[in-house]
């Protein structure tokens, strides 16, 4: 069912451009959909959003009372309520362990400077509804930004007949502040700008529709966002030591996701490529989702057949993946070769989707190559820093010339003059 490529220096990369092209495909017809959405709202408002979320959700948006949380916690299974609230500790522990405090400290001149650490005032959340419903996702969400110290967090989510109560039992557990049934673009807008009883937010984070995806792009730069998510994707790194059976689980784990989604596996034993192959026909025999990953794997899907490790290493990191499987005699050794990924799982026993539910690190990570330069959501994501500078006459005046200097080199004589002014050089 998978493409088997050797590499030559040539046959990956026609692989690898395909892995690009996919998170490439803009839809302009969204794009105008969405941009006309956000200029409604921001113009008319509750009346904008109220009107989009009749005509797309048939509903009105609404605030969903704290008793209705209660309800959906109590309607769960246990084992449901276990798993999340383990899943919520977990989360909250490696966040805790993240978190950064405010510093000062004396600097070479004298002076005291440091880094005040202040938590957003106010975060949003989208949640999918209906069948996309992601309850580990209001959790991967919602806790760093608790752990943040975030003072209000507001979670939207489409206005569906029937909410997904595990949705609505994570928000109870991740301690969101206030539940909204408003979603789509017109969430995003609400969001953005304020409308009505929906307050605008510093920052929108949390997965949705392409119209979502969208709208959360449009939007930044009024608002902050976690990141520009593409397709979902996993690369396996394994070598003969590896389990075709386990590679080929967890490369299916993430071709279910969609048919755009990517799983590739970078091997120096060509005899393992060709028994997960075997494995994924076997395993996608009695899946649920066989026809999205069958589809998944023949158009994204391949493995690669490297030379060696290093070889394997250096594609991994041109790749930069969202998920990176190390499943080799040694996983750690090759850990310091690693320099792009969103989340690397080593071993046999550390199957992406542990990442996914219950480890702890999140699960929003960077995608599409973007993990040459972002990281994954965590605490870090819902803080922002301010500088802080005190200096006393003692420990300015020694250096009242270097600033002066330089403020007459860029022409910015009032600069110069207001240090000037405190030790009475100003001009006549």
């Amino acid at each position: 069912m998978i493409q088997i490529v050797i590499a030559d220096g040539r046959a990956e990369r026609v692989v690898i451009s395909a892995m690009r092209a996919r998170a490439a495909q803009a839809n302009q017809a969204i794009d105008r959909s969405v941009a006309e959405i956000l200029d409604t709202v921001k113009e008319k408002g509750f009346e904008a959003v109220r009107g989009y979320s009749l005509r797309f959700d048939r509903a009105e948006p609404r605030e969903i009372s704290q008793a209705e949380l209660e309800e959906a916690y109590a309607a769960c299974p246990p084992e449901l309520i276990t798993a999340m609230e383990r899943a919520a500790a977990n989360i909250r522990d490696y966040n805790q362990r993240l978190l950064v405090k405010s510093d000062e400290w004396r600097s070479p001149d004298g002076g005291v400077v440091g880094r005040l650490v202040r938590g957003l005032s106010r975060v949003g959340v989208y949640v999918p509804g209906g069948t996309a419903a992601y309850p580990s996702s209001v959790l991967m969400n919602a806790v760093p930004a608790r752990v943040a110290g975030v003072e209000e967090i507001i979670m939207v989510t489409p206005p569906t007949e029937n909410l997904n109560q595990a949705v609505l039992a994570a928000a109870r557990i991740a301690g969101v502040d206030r539940c909204l049934a408003v979603g789509g673009a017109q969430a995003v807008a609400a969001l953005t700008y304020g409308a009505g009883f929906i307050p605008k937010v510093d920052k929108l984070v949390g997965p949705g529709n392409a119209y979502v995806a969208a709208a959360k792009r449009m939007a930044y730069g009024t608002l902050d966002i976690d990141m520009v998510a593409g397709p979902s994707e996993v690369l396996v790194i394994a070598d003969e030591s590896a389990d075709p059976k386990y590679v080929a689980a967890d490369l299916l784990s993430q071709a279910e996701h969609d048919t755009l989604a990517s799983a590739v596996l970078l091997t120096t034993s060509e005899a393992l490529a060709r028994a997960v192959d075997k494995e994924i026909i076997r395993q996608t025999g009695y899946l649920s989702r066989s026809a999205i990953m069958e589809q998944s794997l023949r158009d994204f899907g391949c493995a690669i057949v490297c030379r060696d490790l290093e070889q394997a290493a250096e594609l991994a990191n041109e790749i930069a993946p969202e998920h990176l499987e190390i499943v080799t005699k040694d996983p750690r050794a090759l850990l310091p070769a690693i320099k792009n990924a969103g989340a690397v799982f080593l071993g046999a026993w550390s199957p992406e989707p542990l990442g996914d539910y219950l480890a702890g690190p999140d699960h929003v990570l960077p995608t599409s190559g973007t993990a040459r330069f972002f990281s994954p959501l965590s605490v870090d994501s819902f803080l922002k820093t301010m500088s802080v500078i005190e200096y006393d006459q003692d420990s300015l005046a020694p250096i009242r010339a270097q600033i002066i200097a330089l403020a007459e080199a860029e022409h910015l004589t009032a600069h110069a003059n207001s240090i000037r002014v405190r030790f009475e050089e100003e001009k006549a």
